[in-house]
């Protein structure tokens, strides 16, 4: 089970690092008055190439700059550490690197750091960071402040995604070694924010903003990202004003019951989670293509997700209908649009299908939270109640289950993506590409969409790579090698004098805690 598979499926199993010492890399501020931010998730590394999980990125958006990022609210890259970046040629991927950036350490930020910090994410390549991402760069070298990335392959549609994705980050050339990960007790980057402190063995992580940043300031000078073992005392906090904000990983009850108190609001955005029901094409029901085909879609005709998403999440989760989210370009509602009004049984009847059909669903109790069970026992009952289903529901734990999803071994299963950068290729890659990308290990082998899927990762022309996204959706809605359930939001629960909540998460990924301040 690879690194990349853990990351592409929102299968991070980060384990809480053991975070040492004291260091001052910015301003010395007295954080006892500054913005708590609570979480339950854990911080893997504070080094951009030893970690790829939810926590780590959290406090890594705050302390690091990339070539791209992305606008508030925006989901198209845009100029940061970089002047301008722009494709020569096919294969050669040019930025131009700004003037007068500093590290928090008032080091100087130079295309000698950019080309460093690319070499050394991948010469580091650890099991724990994102180095597979830039898995088509050649190379990279520096002219003066130009800096030229070589690809593998041409015109690379989803590069610049990646140069702002946690790859990207920039570190100094003089403070990290070159082959090895980084101690959190010293990281240094360009961000808004400066490592100040971290203490109880990374539980508590104090971040003052950083004097050498060269965009607007922090609207609060300094801050305290608090982890919290259960998300019981995360919301405890926030209520009793022990936190200013919770954010990640209330469960639906908790949002709900926080919504509505006075003194606290809230703000969703989209996570890029999506959620969605696997198969694998040859060990599942039915006697041969047709009839499997069938049955999957009877499925997909059965399903309802927007009960699951009321009645189970309370709405802190959207119903999908499609693996790619509906806020990102060339997002289509595919799977509504042909099964709306569909006859299951109809659908099973013209196939020879007989009647009912046997199905074993396989999830996991532990890794997408308390819900699940919840999810499962809803879905099984709404595919009992027509009559044409027979359900075997079993479960797991997270530490066996995902090993038996990569070999294969489920007929039908639970799963989730989440992005690695706000792009249709993100999701479609793992879940519709050739063998040798496609991450369910469900025997999917369309050649037609396939050949859409590479083709539209390499499609310069805009408006033909959103007809090559849309005509993937199209077509896997009909196969249906698997079922989108639910869509992700990310819920920020915060005090109600704070300002700037409502442009701390978007669809991005990154939670922007220098938008928020206090009224």
């Amino acid at each position: 089970m690879t690194t990349r598979l853990l990351s592409a499926l929102a299968l991070s199993a980060a384990v809480a690092a053991v975070l040492t010492g004291c260091v001052s890399t910015g301003a010395s501020t007295d954080v006892s008055d500054g913005l708590v931010i609570g979480t339950t998730d854990p911080v893997t590394s504070l080094d951009p190439a030893g970690a790829w999980d939810r926590g780590s990125y959290t406090v890594q958006t705050q302390l690091y700059q990339h070539l791209l990022t992305y606008p508030a609210g925006g989901t198209a890259t845009s100029p940061e550490v970089a002047e301008s970046c722009d494709f020569t040629d096919g294969t050669h991927y040019v930025c131009r690197i700004r003037d007068g950036l500093t590290f928090s350490n008032g080091d100087a930020l130079t295309a000698k750091d950019v080309v460093f910090s690319f070499e050394r994410q991948v010469g580091i390549g650890s099991e724990n960071g994102p180095g597979s991402l830039l898995a088509n760069m050649a190379s990279v070298a520096a002219d003066g402040d130009e800096v030229t990335f070589t690809l593998e392959q041409a015109n690379d549609q989803t590069f610049p995604y990646v140069l702002a994705s946690m790859a990207g980050a920039i570190v100094d050339s003089s403070v990290f070694s070159k082959t090895k990960v980084h101690a959190d007790d010293g990281v240094v980057g360009s961000g808004p924010y400066a490592l100040q402190q971290s203490a109880d063995g990374g539980a508590t992580i104090a971040l003052t903003a950083n004097e050498e940043y060269d965009g607007t300031a922090p609207e609060s000078s300094s801050v305290t990202i608090k982890q919290y073992t259960k998300s019981a005392d995360l919301k405890l906090a926030v209520q009793e004003g022990d936190a200013d904000v919770a954010y990640r990983q209330l469960t639906p009850t908790e949002v709900t019951s926080l919504s509505e108190d006075d003194g606290l609001q809230r703000v969703q955005g989209s996570s890029g989670e999506v959620r969605f029901l696997g198969f694998n094409l040859d060990t599942m029901p039915g006697d041969d293509t047709a009839q499997k085909t069938a049955i999957r879609q009877a499925v997909a005709a059965t399903v309802d997700r927007a009960a699951i998403a009321k009645d189970v999440y309370q709405g802190t989760y959207a119903p999908a209908y499609s693996i790619v989210p509906s806020d990102f370009t060339g997002a289509t509602d595919a799977f509504q649009t042909e099964y709306d009004g569909a006859d299951p049984a109809a659908i099973l009847e013209e196939a020879g299908v007989h009647t009912p059909v046997a199905l074993p669903i396989e999830y996991t109790t532990d890794h997408y939270g308390s819900g699940s069970d919840d999810e499962y026992a809803l879905i099984e009952q709404q595919l009992e109640d027509t009559g044409l289903f027979t359900v075997d529901l079993q479960s797991a734990s997270w530490d066996t289950y995902v090993g038996n999803v990569g070999k294969g071994e489920y007929p039908v299963f639970q799963l989730g993506f989440f992005q690695d950068y706000p792009d249709a290729s993100s999701y479609l890659t793992p879940a519709y590409g050739s063998e040798d990308v496609n991450l369910l290990a469900n025997h999917f082998d369309d050649r037609t969409v396939q050949q859409l899927v590479a083709s539209q990762a390499v499609e310069p022309d805009a408006a033909a790579r959103t007809e090559q996204i849309e005509q993937i959706q199209q077509d896997t809605a009909e196969s249906v090698p698997l079922i989108p359930l639910l869509a992700g939001q990310e819920n920020v629960i915060g005090q109600k004098s704070l300002t700037g909540l409502t442009k701390s998460v978007d669809a991005s990924g990154e939670f922007r805690i220098w938008e928020i301040g206090r009224s």
